[in-house]
């Protein structure tokens, strides 16, 4: 039987756990933080034109739980089985070759996709800089409210 409440929970917390995780940025040592945005959202849009987004409704098999037999008190009695619609949901089949050519138009602009940890609250509160700084091992990177990254070199 579907719980809407254990759902909604599970998946509240699998949502938390990425955003605590790494970031994955595009990196290119003295580049400027601009440059870099403005090259990463071209290289997007070139991605999506050649590669437009193809949604596909797919839906799981649906499963059979089958009956079984009840005995209470001396009496025995027979549940019936029943069968649980499968899940549907819908896949982008074009977003695996929208993500290789969106790293492939980065690396032929000189940019490398690392993995950074995310910034604390306290290191993110330092303006990043106009150029992308040599890493370090304080080195993180944050999501920005318009969906740019922004990668920083102090603690």
């Amino acid at each position: 039987m579907f719980k809407p409440l254990k759902f909604l929970s599970g998946s509240l917390l699998l949502l938390g756990a990425a955003a605590c995780g790494p970031l994955s940025v595009y990196y290119k040592p003295g580049t400027e933080t601009a440059r870099l945005q403005t090259d990463e959202l071209g290289c997007q849009a070139a991605a999506l034109k050649d590669a437009p987004v193809a949604n596909e409704i797919r839906q799981n098999p649906p499963i059979f739980y089958p009956g079984r037999k009840v005995c209470h008190s001396g009496g025995c009695y027979y549940r019936p089985g029943y069968w649980v619609d499968g899940s549907i949901y819908t896949v982008d089949v074009n977003k695996p070759l929208r993500q290789r050519l969106e790293k492939s138009c980065m690396a032929a602009k000189g940019y490398q996709q690392i993995t950074l940890k995310r910034c604390t609250q306290r290191s993110a509160a330092a303006p990043a800089g106009p150029y992308l700084e040599p890493l370090t091992e304080a080195s993180c990177a944050q999501r920005n409210r318009d969906g740019s990254i922004s990668i920083r070199t102090g603690g």
